[in-house]
């Protein structure tokens, strides 16, 4: 007769077993979702094909940048793609610092803060960009893992993922593709720079050109903690030559 202390530890082990073989097919089972596999699939190819196009434009692109909604400082810039595949970037009228008024120490408390949020305020308007591009990778890792699902969603044509564990451990990343018109129609994050702790919002809307390209319109990054906030505007697009 079996003790019940050995029985108790077949069953604890069996159901271990189980568990790890469960868990383990986790990956074969996302991997044999064709559905999802077609809709990353045109996400993907829409991306590639977007962003061969966008290398056939200069635009304007705009940001204005704000502390606790007060608007601190607009720059305007031409952009184009170069031949890296990054964007290239020129200011039009920069304009010069006002001139800094009280005495030295002062002076130089207000120039350093000022020195912290540009850094801060390019930090996360970089952040910004990079998750207003699709990353074809990160979707294949994410998806690997079983990190995106599907959400319901009442417009007609369109599909809305949630990606877990997109470009940063932890973040959350809500994603609408138009599958009629094979384009992005928005992004929202929640993210973070270096810590959790410095959370990172960011909200993207697209629009598309007269010959269907699909672009950026606007993009709104709000650094939580230091209550900053960048907004990316573009337009203008003009075709190169």
């Amino acid at each position: 007769m079996n003790k019940p202390g050995e029985y108790m530890f077949r069953h604890s082990l069996l159901t271990a077993l189980i568990a790890t073989s469960l868990l383990s097919s986790v990956p074969q089972i996302w991997a044999q979702n064709p559905e999802m596999q077609q809709k990353l699939m045109e996400i993907k190819q829409s991306a590639a094909a977007n962003k061969q196009s966008l290398a056939r434009y200069t635009w304007m692109e705009q940001q204005t940048t704000s502390i606790k909604g007060e608007v601190k400082k607009t720059q305007q810039f031409q952009v184009r793609i170069g031949p890296d595949g990054q964007q290239q970037k020129i200011e039009l009228n920069p304009q010069a610092p006002p001139a800094p008024s009280g005495g030295r120490f002062k002076q130089r408390i207000v120039a350093k803060k000022t020195e912290e949020f540009k850094d801060y305020g390019q930090q996360i308007a970089e952040l910004g960009k990079q998750y207003a591009q699709v990353d074809s990778q990160a979707l294949d890792q994410a998806y690997q893992r079983g990190d995106i699902s599907l959400q319901p969603n009442g417009a007609a044509g369109t599909v809305s993922l949630i990606i877990k564990n997109y470009l940063k451990p932890g973040d959350s990343v809500t994603l609408v593709f138009n599958r009629q018109q094979k384009a992005l129609l928005s992004v929202q994050v929640a993210s973070y720079l270096t810590d959790p702790s410095d959370a990172v919002r960011i909200a993207v809307q697209y629009d598309k050109l007269p010959d269907g390209t699909n672009h950026v319109t606007s993009n709104q990054v709000t650094g939580v903690s230091k209550q900053l906030g960048v907004m990316i505007q573009n337009s203008s697009y003009q075709p190169i030559g």
